[in-house]
């Protein structure tokens, strides 16, 4: 599969790309700690492409990487929906903790967002993370 990064590593911008152009989705008030980007041609419950979190070193916005299979997952629901990201570790420092942690005040801030910017109430929340077994 190709995972294309959308929101390289320590963006405080999430970007997603609209055919072949990187369009600024939001402003977050915590930098990304991972890189963010989607599985090409796929689509996941949320009617978008599979989120794919990659932790390692920091990856230019558009590089595709190829991998056979995911590392974990992160059971995630946003706008009320179902919006898992999975998991490609490529090296370096990784911690569920950590991981759990900034997701959760990723959650406050998106909640806040729907409400706010949106007008909405929308469900966000962390489920957990769940590393595969190689």
């Amino acid at each position: 599969m190709n995972i294309v990064i959308e929101t390289p590593k320590y963006s405080f911008f999430k970007y997603h790309k609209l055919g072949s152009h990187f369009h600024i989705e939001f402003f977050s008030p915590v930098p990304a700690i991972f890189n963010y980007g989607f599985v090409e041609d796929s689509l996941a419950e949320d009617g978008m492409e599979r989120d794919v979190v990659v932790i390692g070193p920091r990856i230019t916005q558009g590089t595709v990487i190829k991998r056979d299979q995911f590392d974990g997952i992160l059971r995630f629901v946003d706008d009320s929906v179902a919006d898992d990201k999975h998991i490609i570790y490529l090296g370096g420092f990784f911690s569920k903790p950590v991981y759990l942690l900034y997701f959760h005040i990723y959650v406050v801030f998106k909640f806040s967002y729907y409400l706010l910017i949106k007008k909405k109430f929308a469900v966000c929340k962390v489920v957990g993370i769940e590393i595969f077994d190689k």
